[in-house]
């Protein structure tokens, strides 16, 4: 669902620019596993350690929400914006963001771009 809001602006110059990679492939709608624990986008997070988040109970119940919400569940695949249009419609659209993530950090850059 960050990706919704991404805007070149996060933990680091690393993570930005993987951040922006990442993003910038998705849209060509490729096929995702929806997975529980750290993917891709994880990898250049400066709480991965390891291959664990640091904010990981956090984190899973944010997706646990998405997942939930968008009527998906973990090991699905599916293209890249079939998974965009489900969190879109079922969360962002209703707006329902703040209900998931609306504690998270970042919440700043996104309070306003879904009602």
């Amino acid at each position: 669902m960050c990706l919704a809001f991404f805007e070149g602006k996060g933990y680091s110059s690393n993570f930005t620019k993987h951040m922006t990679e990442i993003k910038g492939r998705l849209i060509e709608n490729p096929l995702v596993s929806i997975i529980g624990t750290t993917d891709a986008i994880c990898s250049a997070c400066p709480n991965n350690r390891e291959g664990v988040c640091e904010s990981s109970q956090k984190v899973a119940e944010y997706d646990r929400q998405v997942l939930l919400r968008c009527g998906i569940t973990e090991g699905e695949v599916m293209p890249f914006l079939d998974f965009e249009k489900r969190v879109y419609d079922n969360i962002l659209y209703s707006g329902k963001r703040e209900e998931i993530c609306g504690n998270c950090q970042w919440n700043s850059l996104c309070c306003f771009k879904d009602r």
